[in-house]
């Protein structure tokens, strides 16, 4: 799968995001978790990938099915809501 350079961007940006799934992430872009570890790995400065990993690493916000909620949850004021088609940018 080719990606966009705006593509990329987005789903690193979702990525930092902590309360952005890793399922949403895979629902628009079609890229399960490991794959969008490997974008971050392969996109991003060394310690800004580590600095990444230790965040996100256990975090149950970035997994659906280990969230204690449902609703009432985060959203940025930059993401609209996911519809299965692609998001642009502003």
């Amino acid at each position: 799968m080719t990606l966009s350079e705006q593509d990329k961007d987005r789903i690193i940006e979702m990525a930092w995001e902590d309360r952005t799934t890793f399922d949403a992430i895979e629902y628009q872009f079609g890229l399960k978790e490991q794959e969008v570890i490997e974008l971050m790995r392969k996109e991003m400065k060394p310690s800004s990938f580590r600095m990444w990993r230790k965040r996100v690493q256990g975090r149950e916000t970035k997994h659906l099915q280990k969230r204690e909620f449902t609703e009432g949850r985060h959203k940025s004021s930059r993401q609209r809501q996911i519809t299965g088609n692609k998001i642009s940018k502003r």
